[in-house]
């Protein structure tokens, strides 16, 4: 199973992290997995091409751990309003993607969502 958990503080979402295999299919047959990998690949560059906006981030290939957080995505780290919202809206995006999944694939997938301060 892969347990996603969001981060939000004053209702901005800042980053996430995942934890372990989906357990849907074999290696390289796992179509769960695919899905997950893909979409938060897209999050990732979407912040550092896209919005040009430096983002931490650790992947583990062999636990499959993955953390992801931005600072842009709280106002009191960046300026730019648009790019704030922009980039909070991009991790509420995922929640709710993961949210919509976890409703067909429950047996593979646990999200969860925590109200806590950016850790630096």
């Amino acid at each position: 199973m892969t347990k996603i958990v969001f981060f939000h503080t004053d209702g901005h979402f800042y980053g996430f992290e995942e934890h372990g295999h989906t357990g849907y299919a074999e290696s390289g047959e796992d179509i769960l997995c695919s899905a997950l990998s893909a979409m938060t690949m897209l999050i990732i560059n979407t912040v550092l091409v896209s919005y040009a906006t430096d983002l931490d981030y650790r992947i583990d290939d062999e636990t499959t751990d993955i953390s992801v957080r931005c600072r842009a995505a709280l106002p009191q780290y960046e300026e730019d309003d648009r790019k704030t919202y922009a980039i909070s809206g991009l991790f509420h995006g995922y929640y709710q993607q993961i949210k919509d999944l976890t409703e067909e694939y429950y047996d593979y997938l646990e999200v969860e969502l925590v109200e806590k301060p950016f850790e630096e």
